[in-house]
């Protein structure tokens, strides 16, 4: 199992103060030198803002650009591979206008907008938003690659590792760890035929990782006084079978990934996770990233997995909508039609969703959808059944919704 990521938290200042990236720069590196020196492999240090809205000193909309490309020097100049800017806030309009301009103005900077949480609702206004960034995102470069660097998000809490949701709650300088644990489902499920053996197994693997690395952390996080906010163990996949998280799936016995079984699949193992003791934080769920997972990537190509099997694998701890390659010219209102569908679940559910959805340039539904990327695996263009709103979810308002009791 590997370290995806170990994720600093902070409020870099405005204008950015390079000491505080200096400081958490160092308490990254030294976390990432004792998990190392225990076998671990960690492939990514990264860092994470508030909202630029909620930040000491706020940043208005028109600075946010001038923020992530001072981030992102100041990160390449402390060996940190990553910054988020936090998200786009719904008070704040112009807040999301200035998203396709930061991921235009850099390489390495992920950035997020909120469009639902328990406390305001599903803002109508705030999805349409969030389509509008993905719509311009996807024509920053001709692959639409920029859009891997954009999540809306929904009941996301702040304190998650994973990019690129993650961003900072004012607070004192914090830590987290990132797993890429699809794997440990893999090895749970090898030769064995009952459940109780193969939840035995998984609960295990998270448990011995989870008392190991914050054994290791913790000290570490408290030496340099910052918080250590503990691990998100997520099976996040890598593009490999041996670490896929569509192929602990099939190993449950689905026939292919999207078949009748999935859900229970992948309830089972979701339900493994919440059953491990560990201090977590963010997600700890099931990631089905679609070009990230070479089994979901297959499966997605051959048909058998849909935009609406995905949708039903986040009602049982699925993390929303991710890496989904969808055609080039899906409308403005197809997209924010999706996102109402994610926010809505994470609201009565009462979980963290996230939707990053990638409309690819002159791509239809089924054409090959393939990136020079480590990270991905080749797939095809998802269809998107999805038509323009019409009545209330076409409006302005706000949809008051809370979790089912």
């Amino acid at each position: 199992m590997n370290i995806r990521s170990i994720t600093g938290f902070l409020d870099p200042g405005w204008p950015l103060d390079p000491h505080r990236l200096a400081d958490m720069a160092d308490t990254l590196q030294a976390l990432r030198r004792a998990l190392e020196q225990a076998g671990y492999t960690v492939q990514t240090l990264r860092v994470a803002t508030p909202p630029p809205a909620e930040m000491d000193r706020p940043v208005p909309p028109g600075d946010r650009p001038e923020l992530a490309r001072l981030l992102e020097a100041q990160c390449f100049v402390h060996g940190i591979d990553y910054g988020a800017i936090g998200p786009a806030l719904h008070t704040e309009p112009a807040g999301y206008d200035a998203i396709p301009e930061i991921l235009a103005a850099t390489e390495n900077v992920f950035s997020s907008a909120v469009f639902a949480d328990l406390e305001t609702g599903l803002s109508l206004p705030a999805a349409r938003a969030c389509a509008q960034v993905i719509f311009r995102a996807g024509t920053i470069s001709p692959d639409g690659f920029a859009n891997l660097r954009f999540a809306a998000l929904a009941n996301v809490p702040p304190g998650t590792p994973f990019f690129p949701a993650a961003y900072h709650d004012r607070g004192t300088p914090a830590v987290a760890i990132a797993t890429e644990a699809a794997e440990l489902a893999v090895d749970s499920l090898r030769d064995v035929t009952a459940p109780a053996v193969a939840r035995r197994r998984l609960v295990g693997m998270i448990e011995a990782h989870a008392q190991a690395l914050t054994r290791l952390a913790q000290p570490v996080a408290a030496e340099r006084e910052v918080r250590y906010l503990g691990l998100d163990f997520t099976l996040a996949p890598f593009p490999e079978v041996h670490r896929s998280l569509g192929a602990a799936l099939e190993a449950c016995g689905v026939a292919a990934a999207g078949q009748a079984g999935t859900i229970a699949a992948a309830a089972f193992l979701a339900d493994s996770i919440d059953r491990a003791q560990f201090k977590r934080t963010g997600f700890c769920g099931l990631f089905f990233p679609v070009l990230e997972d070479a089994t979901l990537a297959a499966r997605a190509a051959q048909g058998s997995l849909t935009v609406t099997d995905l949708l039903l694998c986040a009602t049982v701890c699925g993390a929303g909508l991710d890496t989904l390659p969808l055609p080039g010219d899906t409308p403005l209102d197809s997209l924010m039609a999706i996102l109402l569908d994610v926010g809505a679940l994470a609201l009565r559910h009462n979980k963290p969703l996230t939707a990053r959805l990638m409309p690819l340039p002159g791509k239809h539904a089924g054409d090959p959808a393939e990136f020079d990327f480590a990270y991905f695996a080749g797939s095809r263009v998802l269809a998107l059944r999805a038509e323009p709103l019409r009545g209330l979810l076409s409006g302005t308002g706000t949809l008051e919704l809370g979790p089912h009791h």
